[in-house]
């Protein structure tokens, strides 16, 4: 399973209502791991109005908000109870699941809002010993249990206190030794 991209219909006028919500309740239903990103797609635009231009944030698709997920019943779910949502687009029938956006539309919405997708390019592997850089970790060696290009973060296994504890860094908090 991997995390996709899917757009979520709202009633218009409430997509930001709808993104608090749905960043509630992913917090307080543990789908972190599920739910990622929540967007109302925007742009900036100049207005005129008492003869003065105005910079403002316009939403691009009135009635839609982006969501970043790894589609389960479970996620699925979640969103689809939100309180405003009002469904997925590019799902037909009742429990069917919806087409997520091909990866090219993404990273063209993304780009046109202004987010770039930074792709960090490690050299380190599962097993490797690292030094971490900063933090309340700082100057720990450790070794690499997993690494999640996606969340661009390490899981190190570090001695604390005689004691193998795994910690989870971002890819920039680590060093190769």
């Amino acid at each position: 399973m991997e995390k996709r991209w899917y757009v979520v219909h709202t009633y218009a006028g409430y997509e930001n209502k709808v993104k608090k919500n749905l960043e509630m309740r992913v917090e307080t239903m543990n789908m972190t791991d599920k739910i990622f990103r929540v967007l109302v797609p925007q742009e900036e635009t100049t207005e005129i109005k008492d003869g003065q231009k105005k910079k403002v944030m316009k939403k691009k698709f009135p009635g839609y908000v982006l969501v970043e997920m790894i589609m389960t019943d479970d996620s699925w779910y979640v969103v689809r109870n939100t309180p405003g949502v009002t469904g997925f687009i590019g799902s037909y029938g009742g429990g069917s699941k919806p087409t997520p956006l091909l990866p090219e539309e993404v990273d063209a919405l993304l780009k046109q809002m202004g987010i770039h997708e930074p792709k960090v390019k490690v050299d380190f592997q599962v097993g490797d010993n690292v030094k971490v850089k900063e933090g309340p970790f700082a100057n720990f060696i450790g070794t690499i249990e997993e690494i999640s290009n996606e969340k661009q973060k390490v899981k190190v296994r570090v001695n604390m206190f005689g004691r193998e504890t795994p910690v989870e860094l971002d890819f920039a908090n680590v060093e190769k030794v």
